[in-house]
């Protein structure tokens, strides 16, 4: 059993799967900060510095802010801390969509090679390979 597991945990596959979490982690803080750093503040100013994360419903009484709810043990629904994140994911995934895209807009796609050419004599499209045309049978040469 301990010689599969070696086989198993030293193929490349499992590899290259855990440097791709590892590059993945540190990808995320990348554009968790890009979000949280860059483009959340300007998002803040323009709906009126509202922060979401205050934002609360208690099942118990009422208090002036979350802190003091939170501090006397009521229980609390969060929505804004949930609206929050929802917002977050939100934007991260048009981070990732508009950094895939651009990614894929760099990457020149090969052409595929020509499968059929045109007969000198009656133009017609014939394989690439032909050494006579099959409309005309006008000898082709190179």
């Amino acid at each position: 059993m301990l010689k599969e597991f070696k086989e198993f945990a030293l193929k490349g596959s499992v590899i290259d799967l855990a440097i791709g979490v590892i590059i993945g982690a540190s990808f995320n803080k990348i554009v968790s900060s890009l979000v949280t750093d860059i483009i959340t503040p300007p998002l803040s100013l323009l709906t009126g510095k509202i922060d979401l994360n205050n934002l609360y419903i208690s099942l118990s009484g009422s208090f002036k802010s979350l802190a003091a709810a939170q501090k006397a043990g009521a229980p609390v629904i969060t929505y804004g801390a949930f609206l929050n994140n929802v917002i977050e994911f939100a934007l991260i995934a048009l981070v990732l969509f508009l950094i895939v895209r651009q990614v894929n807009k760099m990457r020149k796609s090969p052409e595929a090679a020509p499968d059929s050419k045109e007969c000198p004599f009656c133009l017609s499209s014939i394989p690439i390979k032909a050494t006579k045309c099959m409309h005309c049978t006008s000898g082709l040469t190179e």
